[in-house]
């Protein structure tokens, strides 16, 4: 991968003005997709004449080496102490003669602004906005095979735990034993917090996990996701506890298929990103459950969840080959429960298949 990161440094210094221009990178997930792997909280300064310098602060017992001193990477430089990597690359790059430097003004607070204007003096910045996070939108086929594994990784967990006796067990060790399991079968960890949410706590879609118990009659829904080299992705199911569903969950469970399965089949090149929510929201509406959907039907997803597109009703934009979304319809009943469906999907054109799907565990209304 480092000539693939040498060659995404190369698009940003041309971004940089010409000559003495250079940009200063430090969302983790921007770094991330710029030089590889480097410590929480580094910084990288690109500069328009070349020589990429990544500054951190090492662990001691760790060499910055690696990938990260192969030939052609990035100069390194461990800081001391409690110096900021921010300050620490913007005060380099003027030394070096950048007339300006363009910061990452969105990840930045405003106290931190205010201390790099102070930290050095005379120094011109302007907003390189979210231009890593834009070119991040579409995927190289590395990294769809990056989050492939991590879809791979997710759907064996969540098979396994599938197999135990779950009445009785709380959500909370539920959802220990999941992420457990991510590790075990070669995550780098959960992709976000993971939820498992029984009863009356079902459907919900940012449910964090409890000491309330499963029991028999129960929606279970679980929302997870594996970290793979760097990569994330989603799944989410509902399943019955007990021998057989309620009328009342049959139905809803249909409802909120019907809707995942719309919006899936609307993913294409060229589709508005809001026609994907629409096709979710209508068969939502129709059924009487319009306002249980969240403000988004699905989002992107790569190194963070919740990446560009959104798929919203106020979503600007299209959707394009070789970008990975999810689509996580949900409806909560409040005092009874819901259902949540999620998968992570790479949008591909008919002649490719259409969608491809990453996260394959059933989509069947289980009784466990």
């Amino acid at each position: 991968m480092s000539e693939v990161h040498a060659a995404r440094r190369s698009w940003l210094r041309a971004r940089c003005s010409a000559g003495n221009g250079a940009a200063v990178v430090a969302r983790p997930a921007n770094v991330r997709y710029l030089v590889g792997s480097a410590p929480p909280g580094a910084a990288l300064l690109v500069r328009a004449a070349g020589g990429d310098v990544l500054l951190g602060h090492w662990d001691p017992a760790e060499s910055p080496g690696g990938p990260l001193g192969e030939l052609g990477g990035p100069r390194i430089v461990a800081l001391d102490g409690e110096a900021d990597p921010v300050e620490a690359a913007v005060a380099l790059a003027v030394e070096e003669g950048a007339g300006e430097v363009a910061v990452e003004e969105h990840d930045l607070t405003v106290a931190r602004h205010r201390a790099l204007l102070a930290a050095v003096p005379g120094v011109e910045l302007t907003d390189l906005g979210r231009a890593v996070e834009g070119r991040r939108v579409v995927k190289d086929e590395d990294e769809i095979a990056a989050l492939r594994a991590a879809g791979e990784i997710t759907d064996r967990a969540l098979g396994e735990l599938l197999e135990s006796i779950l009445v009785g067990r709380t959500e909370r060790h539920l959802a220990l034993e999941l992420e457990r399991r991510l590790v075990d079968h070669g995550a780098d960890g959960p992709a976000f917090p993971t939820s498992v949410a029984t009863g009356s706590h079902s459907g919900l879609a940012g449910h964090r996990p409890t000491d309330r118990r499963v029991e028999e009659g129960d929606f279970l829904t679980v929302r997870l996701g594996a970290r793979f080299r760097g990569y994330r992705c989603r799944i989410g199911r509902t399943f019955v506890i007990g021998t057989s569903p309620a009328d009342w969950q049959i139905e809803l469970y249909d409802v909120v298929f019907a809707a995942q399965r719309a919006a899936r089949e609307a993913l294409a090149p060229g589709v508005e990103c809001q026609a994907v929510d629409r096709a979710a929201r209508e068969v939502l509406t129709a059924a009487g459950h319009g306002k249980a959907l969240g403000p988004v039907t699905g989002c992107g997803v790569g190194l963070e969840m919740g990446e560009d597109p959104r798929l919203g009703p106020t979503a600007m934009g299209r959707l394009g080959a070789c970008v990975p979304v999810t689509v996580e319809p949900g409806v909560h009943l409040p005092g009874r429960g819901g259902v949540r469906i999620d998968d992570t999907l790479v949008v591909r054109p008919s002649a490719d298949g259409g969608p491809e799907l990453l996260t394959i565990t059933t989509k069947e209304l289980l009784a466990l």
